[in-house]
């Protein structure tokens, strides 16, 4: 459950809003980029009694203004706000740029919607941030605006590390070519995908002896190439029973696969898990999977024989994987 304050839309900013420090951007995949941006930010608040805000917008501004170019989901909104409260912020205001700021000029930005509405005292923004109609506005220029309305502007250095942009598009790259351990260092935790356990085709547990958890995503939403993978199974919190022996928000060792499941000729991508040594009906829960590394491409087998005998490598390799994570 979220608890951080989420005020959707600039009418909701409460109009007894004291100091705060704010940073904005759509911090899409809450990456270690963004998390300097959140930490900084953050960090001021507190040193000076402010409230800690983070603006950003829902839907993605890239889907409003080019909608055949819209960016996979590298995290939910959901999970977008966790992360923000995790860190610290103590309010999120959710800009919906089909309604808000289209054709707002940069200076009527800062003056209405940072000092206005906002009360910024100190604004946290990355070096290539940019504001107002047609993105005219710079972050040398919020700094600019910053000594005329009489707040502190924080430009942050896009993040570069071992030769690579940490960025949400980079990480896309790497869930693409299924690199789940370099998408997981550019976000600096483990990938994650969080959805109801839903029936499958039955045959895994059946036919084949590995009773998976099934999930199924929308297109919009990243997930890792198809392959098998290891990885944390962890149930989301429940008022339901769980019939089992497995427990809300304890994570369990898992070999994950995503894919069609080629060898029985499958059509819709899927999530599913194979959780060690654990048996339980899932079915009806949240759940959320981590993803720790990636354990082979997806196959097509002759027979069900070779499928049986890859699982049981795959399974073997799972549990080292994560024992050295461990």
């Amino acid at each position: 459950m979220v608890l951080v304050d989420i005020w959707y839309g600039i009418d909701n900013i409460p109009a007894d809003l004291g100091p705060t420090t704010v940073t904005i951007g759509v911090f899409d995949g809450v990456h270690r980029g963004h998390q300097q941006l959140i930490t900084r930010a953050v960090d001021h608040a507190r040193a000076n009694d402010y409230r800690a805000v983070m603006v950003t917008f829902d839907p993605h501004p890239v889907s409003v203004f080019l909608p055949e170019r819209a960016p996979l989901a590298v995290v939910t909104f959901e999970r977008r706000m966790q992360l923000a409260e995790e860190m610290g912020i103590d309010a999120v205001l959710v800009i919906d740029f089909t309604q808000e700021l289209r054709g707002v000029e940069p200076r009527q930005y800062v003056e209405d919607l940072l000092v206005g509405d906002l009360h910024s005292k100190h604004i946290v923004v990355g070096e290539n941030f940019t504001f107002g109609a047609g993105a005219a506005g710079t972050a040398s220029a919020l700094a600019e605006f910053g000594a005329e309305f009489g707040f502190d502007v924080d430009i942050v250095p896009l993040l570069n590390d071992d030769g690579e942009r940490i960025c949400s598009t980079n990480i896309r790259a790497a869930l693409d070519r299924g690199d789940i351990s370099r998408a997981n260092w550019a976000l600096g935790r483990h990938f994650s995908v969080t959805g109801p356990v839903v029936r499958g085709a039955g045959r895994g547990g059946k036919e084949l002896g590995f009773p998976t958890a099934n999930q199924y995503f929308p297109e919009s939403v990243a997930i890792p190439a198809d392959g098998v993978y290891a990885g944390w199974f962890v149930i989301e919190p429940t008022d339901a029973p769980v019939e089992g022996d497995m427990e809300p928000g304890v994570p369990y060792p898992a070999a994950i696969s995503v894919g069609t499941n080629p060898t029985f000729g499958d059509e819709e991508r899927s999530v599913e898990s194979f959780v060690l040594d654990r048996d339980a009906d899932l079915y009806g829960h949240e759940a959320t999977v981590h993803f720790v590394d990636h354990v082979r491409d997806m196959e097509k087998f002759n027979s069900v024989d070779e499928l049986l005998t890859a699982m049981k490598r795959d399974v073997a390799r799972v549990r080292e994987i994560l024992a050295q994570e461990s």
